[in-house]
């Protein structure tokens, strides 16, 4: 069970609501009428657990409210007098508003649009509250007599009501019922086509907004790009491996690969004419180097399917890289195919999509569902247990760079997809300079924009094909949100980073997510096609967060705790080591591990363990366990005291493997403590830093001393006590009255006579989530 259920009195006096038409599942179309006046009330034909007095409907907005359109955006269909429902129960709370259609964005507009009062402290500058981008549409439904069907393609009948389900896990619900026919035919009709259909590269809103928008971004972004060759060398020379591995020009003019970048790193040994034989694929190209010496190599493997001759010399021309590169006992090379050794891309977007389904939910009566079945349904999906089995992997690799001195190839069929995974993961854990918010950046920059992994097709940004569709950056994103949890000083960056990072994958303004690779999109830079556009096109970088955020938001990405590497003391050789927290108080993260086997604290109450108690054996007793040698590595550094700026092994026995609460639980209301969580305890921190900066100015003032420009301050959290444990992206939530759990079900807990006397409380996320 994700929440604790709140206890009900005995003596339960609900009230009734006046009569709704139950066909439609509508609003009547004025808030007076539904909550009549001096009137008699008509005799209730439902019961409902909200009284009158909670339901908030807004009368259709009178003032004309436009849609804010950004350089290059354009208005395609819009509606009036469309109802948006309140996700969070099926009392039909919501309000009118109109609905516009553009070629960037689904955005629903009611008379708060106009308004800058309770803006929300993080708020973010391209995409609204009530903002959809068309490539974060994920499904679309229609519901006709009550019945969902799944909107594709040509329309001959037009729904009463439409449920948008998005890709970062929000769902709208509007009711179309009082809005204009042909205004509803118009409406649904271009949402379906702009946002379903298939379409062409160019006519994203990436080249619109790039040929219109002023180039005035913020130049100081430290992020390395590796479009350069400089790049390349300043890395090799920043992890020592400019004495084994050389930056090479071959594919200059994409004459080898238009798969590869235009420069990359290859061993010393390997000739051009090696490189040019078989258009880059069968050469060792490398990632990273080990503080030993070590390195993270990848490659693209042979087609398996070749006549006999053809294979022959591929086998025999791979046996002549191998030995350039191995030479034992000096230098050893593990080879490892990650087609055989981790889930398929199939496997993983199977996963993916049944583990979303989770949290994509209606309303309140959908959630506390599924709750009691909770594990069984996670279990099902096996999304935790790839996570787990990425990780696995990516140990193996550390294992043998650090311990082994072994150098390491990966091998897949394209090298831009897991081995896009696990390189990054080995270096997030192994370079601390990866754990910065700019090396991270400057990571993702090298293994995945610059190696070619798919963005255009793995996200499927222009619905050509679901075969090729699979989250596999979003699977990274998991993984090192598992590594951030479990050791937040490690990491300069925070989980709000990650989500907002991983929102990025839908907002066609920017060019890091919306290309295959570096061929693809220099070959697109040229706007000789548009009449404003007389040069190539100069796309923005997700990198500079400052077109997303204010400053004032900017400061919920960085770590206030995070342990910076100390300067090097030459006059004291031993630098004192940072003790250990194994868990820290973060969003699903008990703030003291239990001595008990399993998932729950000693103050659980028995009738959530015997609700759930049954499936943790499954979750607990894996066959898949790590070999002895492994399993003696990962032991033995678990058994002393972290260095931050070190090695870092995730722990990945049992529960240890979490789900990501920020990102999949924001949108549910039912999932969210108020007052309570990470903001709480960052709340009390940001309060801190900031007595600490004003006695700090004080003591500047009092000796004399200038001081300096612009402090950075973060964003102040008082009153936390009101916000939500998911805070910046849930803000003031209404909470569940009732849960709408099956009766028998609430008679099983209405005989519990200690868990009704209590008040309303929840059990802690983490045990009874993961």
């Amino acid at each position: 069970m994700r929440l604790g259920v709140a206890a009900l009195p005995r003596d339960r006096s609900f009230r009734c609501l006046p009569a709704r038409d139950e066909r439609w599942g509508a609003p009547p179309p004025r808030a007076g009428a539904m909550l009549g006046g001096g009137a008699r009330a008509a005799k209730p034909s439902f019961v409902s657990y909200i009284s009158p007095e909670e339901i908030h409907i807004k009368e259709p907005i009178e003032k004309e409210v436009n849609p804010h359109l950004l350089p290059g955006e354009l208005l395609l269909c819009e509606a009036s007098t469309v109802y948006k429902y309140v996700q969070e129960d099926g009392s039909n709370r919501g309000t009118y508003g109109k609905l516009v259609c553009t070629n960037f964005k689904i955005s629903f507009l009611d008379d708060d649009s106009a308004s800058d009062d309770n803006e929300p402290q993080f708020k973010n500058k391209i995409v609204g509250e009530n903002d959809i981008t068309l490539q974060c549409v994920d499904q679309i439904y229609g519901v006709y007599d009550e019945k969902k069907k799944l909107l594709t393609g040509q329309l001959r009948k037009y729904p009463e009501k439409l449920i948008i389900y998005c890709k970062d896990l929000r769902v709208f619900n509007f009711c179309l019922r009082y809005t204009k026919e042909e205004e509803v035919k118009r409406i649904v009709s271009g949402i379906v086509h702009h946002s379903q259909t298939p379409k062409l590269l160019k006519r994203l809103f990436l080249f619109s907004y790039a040929s219109a928008a002023p180039n005035n971004t913020d130049g100081r972004n430290q992020t390395v790009m590796f479009e350069t060759l400089e790049d390349w060398r300043d890395e090799l020379e920043r992890t020592k491996g400019n004495v084994k591995y050389k930056a090479v020009t071959t594919n200059e003019g994409y004459r080898v690969s238009e798969k590869l970048p235009l420069y990359f790193v290859v061993p010393i040994c390997i000739s051009e004419e090696s490189i040019l034989k078989y258009e880059g694929r069968g050469i060792p190209i490398w990632c990273w180097s080990c503080h030993n010496g070590a390195a993270l190599l990848k490659m693209s493997a042979f087609p398996k399917e070749q006549d006999d001759s053809t294979s022959q010399m591929q086998k025999a021309f791979l046996d002549g890289i191998y030995k350039t590169i191995s030479k034992p006992p000096y230098e050893l090379l593990k080879m490892d195919d990650l087609s055989s050794s981790l889930p398929s891309l199939q496997d993983i977007q199977t996963a993916y999509t049944r583990f979303k389904q989770l949290f994509l939910i209606d309303n309140s009566t959908d959630f506390w569902a599924t709750d009691v079945k909770w594990f069984s349904l996670l279990e099902s999906t096996n999304w935790l247990e790839i996570i787990r089995r990425v990780l696995k992997k990516a140990i193996e690799v550390a294992e043998c760079l650090e311990i082994q001195h072994t150098n390491v190839l990966l091998i897949e069929e394209s090298a831009t997809d897991l081995c896009c995974v696990i390189s990054s993961l080995v270096q997030v854990m192994m370079d601390s300079y990866s754990r910065t918010k700019s090396g991270f950046q400057s990571l993702i920059q090298k293994e995945w924009v610059i190696g070619g992994h798919g963005f255009l097709d793995r996200c499927n940004h222009l619905h050509k094909s679901e075969k090729e569709e699979a989250p596999v950056f979003l699977l990274l994103l998991n993984c090192v949100w598992q590594l951030v949890q479990q050791y937040p000083p490690a990491f300069e960056f925070t989980e709000t980073y990650l989500t907002v990072l991983s929102d990025s994958l839908y907002v066609p303004i920017f060019s890091t997510f919306f290309f295959n690779s570096q061929h693809q999109r220099d070959t697109n830079k040229s706007g000789e096609c548009l009449k404003t556009q007389s040069g190539p096109f100069r796309f923005l970088t997700v990198w500079d967060w400052s077109v997303q955020f204010d400053p004032k938001a900017l400061a919920f990405l960085n770590n206030p705790l995070y342990a910076e590497k100390p300067k090097p003391d030459r006059s004291q050789r031993k630098t004192a080591r940072f003790k250990h927290q194994r868990q820290l108080s973060l969003p699903l993260t008990p703030a003291k591990p239990s001595t008990k086997r399993g998932f729950f604290r000693e103050e659980t109450d028995h009738l959530i363990k015997n609700i759930l108690g049954k499936r943790i054996g499954k979750f607990i007793n894996s066959s898949d366990e790590p070999p002895n040698s492994l399993r003696e590595f990962y032991d033995s550094w678990h058994s002393k005291p972290v260095d931050y700026h070190g090695l870092l092994l995730p722990r990945i026995d049992g529960p240890e493997i979490k789900v990501w609460a920020q990102r999949y639980l924001r949108w549910i209301p039912e999932a969210q403590l108020h007052g309570g969580g990470t903001i709480a305890t960052a709340a009390k921190i940001l309060d801190l830093m900031e007595e600490v900066q004003s006695l700090q100015v004080k003591m500047d003032e009092e000796h004399s001393q200038s001081v300096s420009g612009d402090v950075h301050s973060a964003p102040m959290l008082r009153n936390s006590a009101r916000l939500s444990s998911l805070f910046p992206f849930a803000l003031l939530q209404r909470q569940s009255v009732k849960p709408a759990l099956p009766t028998s079900t609430w008679k099983d807990l209405e005989d519990e006579d200690d868990l009704v006397k209590r008040d309303d409380e929840f059990v802690d996320l983490s045990g009874d989530m993961l």
